[in-house]
C-alpha cells in the first residue's frame, strides 16, 4: 500500500514537471519526442516510472523493517508484563530503530508495570496480616480445628479400619483352609478392596490435615517433609527439584499449603505412579510446578462441581497476586503451575 502510494506520487510529480516544461517551452511535440527517446533500451517515460517504482519499493521495505521491529519490541514488552518479568530488558525504554509510537507504548506499559507491582505488594502485605476472630487469629482457629479432626480421625475411623483389616486377614486365612463358594470369596475380596481404598482415603485426609504449617522450617524443608511422608503412605516415584528460596512468610505459607493440597489430591484422586515437584525462582517470579501421570480430570466439570481443592488453590494464589495455570488430560495426567511475583520492598513503600 505504501509502496504503491509513493510510486504514484513520484510518477505524477515527474509527469507534472514534464508537463510544466512543455508548457514553458511551448513545443509539446519536441518534449514528446524526447520522452520517447530510448534510454538503456526503454523509453525515457518508462524509465521515469521504473525509478518511481524502485523508490517506492525501497521506502516500503525500510518502513516495514522499522514498523516490524517496533511491533516485536512492543509484543516482547507485553509478554514480559504478562509473565511478571518486571525486570526484563523488553520493558526498558527502546532506543535505535523504533517508532515514536513504540516508545509511547512501552512507556505506558512501564507505568502499568509500576501500578501492578504496587497492587501486588499491597495484596501480599494484606495476606501477611492475621485476621483476628475473637481473641484468636483465623489461622490459630483453623490449626486447632485441623489438629482436633486429625486426632479424631486417627483415634476412631483409622482404628476401626485397622480392626476391619485384621478381621479380614483372619477371614482370608479361614477361607484358605475351607472350600468356600466362589461368590463368597469374591465378596470377601470386594470388601477387602473397599477397606483398602478407605484406608488410602484416610491417609490422604490425615496428610491434608498434618502438618499445618512450616513450624520454623524453610519452604524447601517443609515440602521435602511432605514428600517423605507421602512416600510412607503410597508406592509412588517422586522427583523433586526444590531451590532453597528465602521468601516472605505469607508467600511461603501459602505455597506450602498449596503443595499440601496438591499432594492430598494426588493421593486421593490421581492414582498416579509418578510425581514431579519443582520449586525455583525465575527472575522476579517464583515458580511452583507439580506434575503427575494420573487419571487427570475434566477442568470444566471440576469447576462446575465446585471442586474445593482447586478453589482453595486458586484463592491462595490470588491472595499472593500470582497466576494459576492448570493442564489436565483425562487418563494422561495433570500439570499445575503457580507463578508468584516477588515484589521489591521499595515498590511497596512508594
Amino acid at each position: 500500500m505504501l509502496g504503491s502510494l509513493v510510486t504514484l506520487i513520484t510518477f505524477f510529480l515527474v509527469s507534472g514537471v514534464v508537463a510544466y516544461s512543455a508548457y514553458r517551452i511551448g513545443n509539446w511535440p519536441l518534449v514528446e519526442k524526447e520522452l520517447t527517446q530510448p534510454f538503456l533500451g526503454v523509453p525515457l517515460v518508462l524509465g521515469f516510472f521504473a525509478v518511481a517504482l524502485i523508490i517506492g519499493v525501497l521506502l516500503t521495505a525500510a518502513t516495514s523493517m522499522v514498523v516490524r521491529s517496533s511491533l516485536q519490541r512492543a509484543d516482547a514488552a507485553v509478554a514480559a508484563l504478562l509473565a511478571d518479568q518486571y525486570d526484563s530488558t523488553a520493558l526498558t525504554t527502546p532506543t535505535g530503530r523504533v517508532t515514536s509510537v513504540c516508545v509511547n507504548v512501552v512507556e505506558k506499559l512501564q507505568q502499568l508495570r509500576d501500578k501492578l507491582q504496587t497492587l501486588q505488594a499491597n495484596i501480599q502485605t494484606m495476606a501477611d496480616q492475621p485476621i483476628i476472630v475473637g481473641s484468636q487469629t483465623k489461622e490459630e482457629i483453623l490449626q486447632e480445628e485441623r489438629h482436633r479432626l486429625a486426632r479424631e480421625l486417627h483415634d476412631s475411623v483409622s482404628q476401626q479400619l485397622f480392626a476391619a483389616t485384621m478381621m479380614l486377614s483372619a477371614l482370608n486365612a479361614t477361607a484358605a483352609k475351607e472350600d468356600l463358594p466362589a461368590t463368597l470369596t469374591k465378596q470377601i475380596n470386594t470388601i477387602e478392596s473397599v477397606i483398602n481404598e478407605a484406608q488410602s482415603e484416610m491417609r490422604a485426609l490425615l496428610l491434608h490435615l498434618r502438618p499445618v504449617n512450616l513450624e520454623g522450617k524453610s519452604l524447601q524443608q517443609g515440602i521435602t517433609s511432605l514428600l517423605n511422608e507421602l512416600k510412607t503412605k503410597v508406592q509412588i516415584k517422586i522427583t523433586a527439584d526444590l531451590a532453597p528460596l528465602s521468601l516472605p512468610s505469607a508467600i511461603e505459607d501459602n505455597l506450602f499449603r498449596i503443595v499440601q493440597e496438591l499432594l492430598s489430591n494426588t493421593l486421593r484422586h490421581a492414582k498416579a505412579s509418578t510425581l514431579e515437584v519443582y520449586l525455583k525462582q525465575i527472575g522476579q517470579t517464583v515458580l511452583l510446578k507439580v506434575v503427575d501421570n494420573g487419571v487427570g480430570f475434566d477442568q470444566d466439570s471440576a469447576q462446575a462441581a465446585g471442586s474445593y481443592g482447586l478453589q482453595n488453590i486458586s484463592e491462595r494464589t490470588k491472595s499472593m497476586g500470582g497466576n494459576l495455570h492448570i493442564v489436565s488430560i483425562p487418563k494422561q495426567g495433570t500439570s499445575i503451575e503457580v507463578r508468584v511475583p516477588i515484589v521489591k520492598e521499595s515498590v511497596s513503600d512508594d
